[in-house]
């Protein structure tokens, strides 16, 4: 059986995955690893570790005498760079895109490159310090200007990760077009800032997300792609019609990509921003912190009903309770437009539990507040586009309280919850699909939920 092996690395989970020609998970494995520190002692990936079991890895998939395996790609989480030397030694630690920027040469950097906000448009980037890897980059220029000298090339991880296959470095547009101050998005290319700084000659040159670089053992090597970016592939290669992407975990984030209109400075404020497709088109995103929230509400409701913490997992969308909960707080059904302060909070926060009767009515009004947020921050990436569907995937998908007050928010748009088993490694096999697998893409690779109101 002829496979795909989709490495899929996370902050904390790292996978491996095997896909059949109809793309189907056929053999996985998973692992998590201690992080090491920084020469600060500040947390962060190791590398050397990592690499070491990609290699384990790769040769158990070689043994096994069921599958042949054809191609290699790669799905990684963003914002981290790997910085070479001439003959491929990794010269640093692979530091946390968590670590705190130092402030001075962050306003140092945006003074000298026309202040934060016409930055920030330029780049749809919104000032994020460490999570704009560029200012990595920077800040390693800065700092260590001997160690800096020595780099020949700086590549995002899942280019890192394919070079140690490929002995080639390139770059990709997913990573490089995702919040790294690196893309000026109004003239599609790099921003002028690499140049002046002496940077650009460190960063290879473009490979694309189809294609794959052929080892001599005749393997299809992708160049990696950006996890968010891996993600959507599916939906974009099943789905013509103009669609948003509700994506929820941690973060909830709607990915929107029929609206290539440019960001404002309010709407990067407000943790919107653009990255680029493995295809090079924009996509629009907007970011809330909504499934964290979740998570600390019902920590909340738990304790004060005296209650099991995932005693949610058994509440179940209630109308009645719904109306009930309007009519007492006179709220107004989803306006078309808000003050941005509510994203700032969630309105839950600040709500008196004791006034709640039960656990059951309390986590409505939690859903209710959650939902409302959600709908603002989705409508600003939809701003008059043409979209026809929201699919839902990830945790809320699954809470029939959040579906059904989505549905009823957006009446003139299909509402479903997706599921879909490994999106980002999915995408990152399909991206490929034309070097190693001579079979059509069949469209049944979502299973989808209608949610009507």
């Amino acid at each position: 059986m002829n496979v795909v092996a989709i490495f899929d690395i996370g902050k904390t989970n790292k996978k491996v995955f095997l896909f059949d020609e109809n793309y189907r998970i056929v053999w996985e494995k998973s692992v998590n690893f201690d992080e090491t520190v920084d020469e600060d002692g500040f947390p962060c990936e190791d590398i050397e570790v990592l690499k070491n079991w990609i290699f384990e890895r790769l040769s158990e998939i070689k043994a096994l005498t069921n599958y042949i395996l054809k191609a290699i790609n790669f799905s990684t989480y963003g914002a981290s760079f790997v910085y070479i030397d001439k003959e491929g030694k990794v010269l640093t630690p692979l530091y946390n895109y968590l670590k705190d920027y130092p402030e001075d040469l962050k306003n140092d950097f945006y003074k000298k490159y026309k202040g934060k906000e016409a930055f920030a448009v330029k780049t749809a980037s919104p000032v994020l310090g460490s999570l704009n890897s560029g200012m990595q980059i920077y800040r390693l220029k800065e700092e260590k200007p001997d160690l800096f000298k020595k780099v020949q090339y700086c590549l995002h991880l899942p280019q890192f990760l394919s070079f140690l296959l490929t002995n080639e470095a390139y770059a990709d547009i997913t990573s490089v077009g995702c919040h790294t101050n690196l893309w000026n998005f109004k003239k599609m290319k790099y921003h002028k800032w690499i140049k002046s700084e002496g940077i650009s000659g460190k960063i290879p040159s473009f490979y694309y997300g189809k294609d794959v670089v052929k080892t001599k053992d005749g393997l299809a090597v992708g160049a990696g792609l950006h996890d968010s970016s891996s993600a959507i592939i599916p939906y974009t290669i099943n789905f013509t019609e103009p669609f948003v992407l509700l994506s929820t975990g941690t973060w909830s984030i709607s990915l929107n990509p029929f609206n290539n209109k440019p960001l404002t400075f309010e709407e990067l404020q407000n943790d919107c921003l653009c990255y680029l497709q493995y295809t090079e088109k924009p996509v629009k995103a907007a970011r809330l912190f909504a499934g964290n929230e979740h998570e600390v509400q019902t920590k909340r409701l738990a304790e004060h009903f005296n209650v099991p913490v995932d005693t949610y997992k058994d509440v179940y969308f209630d109308k009645n309770v719904v109306s009930n909960l309007r009519a007492l707080n006179f709220q107004i059904i989803y306006p078309k437009k808000y003050n941005f302060d509510i994203l700032k909070e969630c309105p839950f926060q600040k709500r008196d539990l004791s006034t709640f009767k039960n656990y059951e009515t309390a986590y409505h009004q939690l859903m209710l507040d959650l939902v409302e947020q959600q709908v603002f921050s989705t409508n600003l990436v939809i701003h008059n586009s043409p979209v026809k569907k929201i699919f839902v995937d990830g945790g809320f998908s699954k809470n029939s309280i959040y579906m059904n007050l989505l549905a009823e928010a957006f009446p003139d748009v299909e509402v479903y919850a997706a599921s879909m088993a490994q999106a980002s490694a999915l995408g990152a096999a399909l991206a490929i699909h034309q070097n190693w697998n001579p079979k059509p893409i069949q469209n049944d690779l979502i299973d989808l939920k209608f949610y009507k109101h």
